[in-house]
């Protein structure tokens, strides 16, 4: 049975895909991108992301979202556009799924803190953490490390990637050095996940208390549609009318994204999928859009994620991670066996190099409260 007959010629398919690094059998009953789908469902960083941070640490609330339900969200949105622009839904849905499963826990907070301690060290960055973690630190099957996902999904998981790490990736890291793109189901997996966080944010912001919808008003994306609820359904309680109003602005940038990318794919003519990855970004908002969306950014960095109370957990989380990574690298015997180097280098600084990535792979893949539970332990005497 052919899976992907219905896709536009410009989308991606499992038969014209380069593949995946270690040969395998191809699936029975299901697209190659609905195995990768499913591998990334049952991995165990996946399963972490249910305790891992999206603005407020887990403890904070029941209610308030984590990775976990940000990525399905995502994927939700995602997979709506794609079906609208004939791409492939199981790839779109499989890198949204995978985009945030390098993630340290506390969110952007930990993630500034891990790249400060790994200065000296290469760095760190979520995207490239993402990719190592589906490449590398998954230990699922007995022919190969990671998840062996094809190169179209690894391609739309490195979001981001520096020139230096690009030339040490190969293939994968290809188009940062030749300027190309990727293709449209990695481009639109990115806007989906822009859409989901902004607007999910402006709810658990104001479920939070430290949004108030007068606040909200000052931006137009969130008042022209606060004010149709408000005439549609006067009186409306609270919870409502900001469900009613999220779930239309939702829906906005969605058409617009829909009707946008599918001019722009029908004014350069695109036929292939090579085609794609040789013009600029297809999938986009309008120009209009994309300002009003660019003000809701700013206003939510300003107002939400700068917030004194989000500031005070973002302080903590980044001592907590510092604090973990020095003493890890002081004395890796705190370390349990599976986290150490297990052959030394002869060279100092390969081998610290080596130590510190080990480390970074431990705190990254620590949810919110192990990494606080593991703090206590180094920390405090009446903890084991």
């Amino acid at each position: 049975m052919n899976f992907e007959a219905h896709l536009a010629p410009y989308a991606a398919r499992s038969a014209t895909s380069p593949g995946r690094s270690h040969a395998e059998a191809a699936p029975d009953s299901r697209t190659e991108f609905q195995r990768d789908r499913d591998r990334i469902i049952h991995s165990t960083a996946f399963r972490r992301l249910e305790y891992k941070t999206q603005v407020f640490v887990n403890h904070e609330g029941d209610l308030f979202r984590t990775r976990l339900t940000h990525s399905i969200e995502v994927a939700q949105i995602a997979r709506s556009i794609a079906r609208n622009l004939m791409l492939n839904e199981d790839l779109v849905e499989a890198i949204s799924l995978a985009h945030d499963l390098g993630h340290t826990p506390f969110g952007h907070a930990g993630q500034d803190a891990l790249n400060a301690c790994m200065k000296n060290y290469g760095g760190f960055e979520h995207n490239m953490q993402s990719l190592r973690v589906v490449d590398k630190l998954e230990e699922h099957y007995g022919n190969f490390d990671g998840l062996n996902l094809m190169f179209e999904t690894r391609e739309g998981i490195l979001k981001h990637c520096s020139a230096l790490h690009a030339a040490e990736l190969g293939t994968i890291g290809r188009r940062f050095l030749t300027h190309q793109q990727p293709s449209l189901e990695a481009q639109l997996a990115n806007l989906a996940d822009e859409i989901a966080y902004n607007n999910h944010d402006i709810d658990d912001g104001l479920r939070s208390g430290l949004l108030t919808p007068k606040q909200m008003e000052e931006v137009d994306l969130f008042a022209r549609h606060w004010h149709e609820v408000e005439r549609l359904y006067p009186g409306i309680s609270g919870r409502r009318a900001i469900h009613e109003t999220i779930r239309r602005m939702i829906n906005a940038l969605i058409m617009d994204l829909i009707q946008t990318s599918a001019a722009r794919i029908a004014d350069a003519g695109i036929q292939t999928l090579d085609d794609v990855r040789h013009r600029g970004p297809l999938i986009a908002f309008s120009d209009s859009m994309f300002a009003e969306a660019t003000i809701l950014k700013r206003f939510l960095r300003e107002n939400l994620y700068r917030h004194y109370r989000v500031n005070r957990m973002t302080s903590k989380a980044q001592r907590i991670v510092t604090a973990l990574f020095d003493t890890f690298m002081q004395e890796p015997t705190l370390l349990a066996p599976d986290h150490r180097v297990t052959k030394p280098d002869p060279d100092p600084q390969r081998q610290a190099v080596k130590h510190a990535r080990k480390v970074a792979d431990y705190i990254a893949g620590m949810t919110d409260r192990y990494a606080m539970r593991e703090h206590r332990r180094l920390f405090q005497v009446d903890e084991i």
